[in-house]
């Protein structure tokens, strides 16, 4: 190899390094601002849980067998994790049953052109350990504020490993009506709510369903959780961070630090 050439591979290889390392920030950048809408964060809905898990090392190949639902999720298309709470469908007028077909509850009626589809899909997704009585968080990254919120529980002898969601599966466990987001709590960058539900009877693996209808338009969220009650043999994953420890550094500032780091190093 000649001089110029050993001195001009280093560059050019450091120059497509920073042009990906570019066109990564300008993505994440865009998807942390134009994406600015919300979820369920407690427990954490499915996009939310593998981005908390998997964010800073989607490419860990222990996910593969330590997390295959997550796997499957980030292989089919990671958008559906940077965009975690941007999963709602608008102008369905509370005619959800309508618009969202059994099987596809949790990605909301194929939401965004399918984006959300690997969320569907049947098998062992991580849980969060809860009582039969407990609270859903959700986070409101954009204020909107809710006409209502929804949660529901699957019933008792549902297998959500086995079994693809559907209406008919599903019971009431709480709700709040018209609440504008100067009555939801400061919580990092926007704010957060928190539904008191009530599941009696429910023991193992179950999915608890949050519909979250938002203030601003005819805008609605669906959001699966997957959790474990008291009395099942499924071994549960911890709980997760609240919304205010979560977001007041996220998942995604870390990674623009670390590309800004990366570009500028």
């Amino acid at each position: 190899m000649s001089v110029l050439q050993s001195v001009r591979r280093p560059l050019l290889t450091r120059a497509l390094v920073v042009s990906l390392g570019a066109a990564l920030l300008a993505t994440v950048g865009l998807v942390d601002v134009a994406s600015a809408h919300g979820s369920v964060v407690a427990p954490a809905s499915r996009a939310y849980s593998c981005l908390q898990r998997w964010g800073d090392n989607f490419q860990d190949p222990k996910m593969r067998t330590e997390d295959p639902m997550c796997y499957q999720a980030w292989r089919a298309d990671p958008a559906a994790m940077w965009n975690w709470n941007g999963l709602y469908r608008e102008n369905l007028a509370d005619d959800f049953r309508r618009g969202i077909p059994d099987g596809t509850l949790c990605s909301g009626g194929r939401a965004e052109g399918g984006r959300y589809d690997a969320l569907d899909k049947v098998g062992p997704w991580v849980t969060t350990p809860v009582s039969n009585n407990f609270r859903v968080r959700l986070f409101d990254q954009a204020s909107h504020g809710t006409d209502f919120i929804r949660v529901y529980v699957t019933r008792q002898g549902f297998d959500p490993v086995k079994q693809p969601l559907r209406w008919s599966d599903l019971e009431p466990i709480g709700k709040i009506g018209n609440t504008p987001a100067s009555e939801w709590k400061q919580a990092g960058r926007g704010v957060s709510i928190d539904v008191p539900a009530s599941a009696p009877g429910r023991t193992g693996r179950h999915m608890i369903y949050t519909i979250w209808q938002a203030s601003h338009q005819d805008q609605a969220y669906f959001l699966c959780s997957d959790v474990t009650f008291p009395g099942g043999s499924d071994k549960a994953a911890p709980s997760q961070p609240e919304a205010s420890e979560v977001h007041s550094t996220s998942i995604l500032d870390r990674i623009v630090q670390r590309v800004r780091a990366w570009i500028f190093s």
